[in-house]
């Protein structure tokens, strides 16, 4: 995939987010939700996880070069632990 020139938008075929080029090549990812985000953002959340070569072909996020470094808090954190009164580990009290 080629780099998107800056100030304007392409949208992946496959999970419809949007990727806006921006001048030094820093893309910025508009999610459906949430604020946006960067190219390794969404590999780490959504393009990492294609198998077939038919969706990495369709996929505008593929391209390591562009898609750069991707750091622990791109991927979701863990859920948190919730502690529920009444409840042990074994179930209800």
């Amino acid at each position: 995939m080629v780099a998107i020139p800056p100030g304007e938008r392409r949208r992946c075929s496959l999970c419809q987010v949007e990727i806006q080029g921006m001048t030094g090549g820093v893309d910025l990812v508009h999610f459906s939700q949430g604020a946006p985000g960067s190219r390794a953002k969404l590999w780490a959340r959504v393009c990492q996880y294609l198998r077939s070569d038919e969706q990495k072909c369709q996929c505008i996020n593929q391209d390591s070069n562009l898609v750069g470094k991707v750091v622990k808090s791109d991927y979701y954190d863990e859920a948190p632990v919730i502690e529920l009164s009444g409840f042990s580990e074994s179930g209800p009290a």
